[in-house]
């Protein structure tokens, strides 16, 4: 009996801010599932390198491109470097973000410019890039937060403003490519345990008391969920914001 094919197999991926974390472990499953995976990086291309060798030693294809994504140019060349290296685009996973609690009185002008360029505009930027090559059958998917819905820590009003940005984009985004056969989804994740949000850390014991199970998500879990939505199989969910969050908002 043959093999079946991978379910993304001669896709083509890109995952920004996918160094390590969420980012690196949609990077990861992304190829697994068979895509071909660009992922970008900011000041992290020993961790990017390393992502990359785990991947192609492991069968799969994936490069590591730098981009800052505060910076337009940047952005764009990262959907070009995708297309260069594999031939097309055909999942578009926007992760890059900058987070963290700060009260609003404490944040300088650039301080919420930076939260806007990286979680807000880079994402409209890479998509309406990407769109100019994606084909019937694409995938765009945001990497929201479920502090959209959600922000009981004090600090996170500027964080929760881009997130709640990505889920009103999504939603009309989608609207706009249905003719052209493209998905377009908002993933929400709750706490999730990386070396940024650790499941040990400071904050732990107050989120975990705001939710219904009793742990923080892991990565996988979050890219598995991505990688369900990147499958034909999801192609009539679009416009959707998917909280995956251990029942933070419950």
């Amino acid at each position: 009996m043959m093999a079946q094919p991978l379910p993304l197999s001669g896709k083509a991926a890109l995952v920004t801010g996918a160094s390590r974390g969420i980012g690196a472990a949609i990077a990861r499953e992304l190829a697994l599932r068979g895509a071909s995976v660009m992922v970008t990086y900011r000041s992290s291309p020993q961790a990017a390198a390393q992502l990359v060798e785990s991947i192609t030693s492991g069968g799969g294809q994936a490069q590591a491109t730098m981009a800052d994504s505060a910076h337009r140019s940047d952005v764009v060349d990262s959907v070009q470097a995708t297309v260069d290296a594999f031939g097309g685009l055909d999942i578009l996973v926007n992760n890059a973000a900058v987070g963290g609690l700060y009260l609003l009185a404490d944040l300088s002008d650039d301080d919420i410019e930076q939260f806007l360029s990286v979680n807000v505009r880079a994402m409209m930027l890479a998509t309406r890039e990407a769109l100019t090559v994606m084909p019937p059958g694409g995938r765009i998917i945001n990497i929201g937060s479920v502090n959209a819905d959600r922000t009981p820590i004090p600090g996170g009003s500027v964080y929760a403003a881009t997130k709640a940005a990505m889920a009103g984009f999504t939603r009309g985004l989608a609207r706009e490519l249905a003719p052209r056969g493209i998905t377009v989804n908002n993933i929400q994740p709750g706490p999730v345990d990386t070396d940024l949000n650790p499941a040990t850390g400071p904050q732990a014991g107050m989120m975990l008391n705001a939710m219904a199970l009793d742990r923080f998500g892991t990565v996988d879990e979050i890219a598995d969920f991505v990688a369900f939505l990147a499958d034909e199989r999801s192609g009539y969910i679009t416009g959707a914001s998917l909280t995956i969050d251990g029942g933070f908002a419950a």
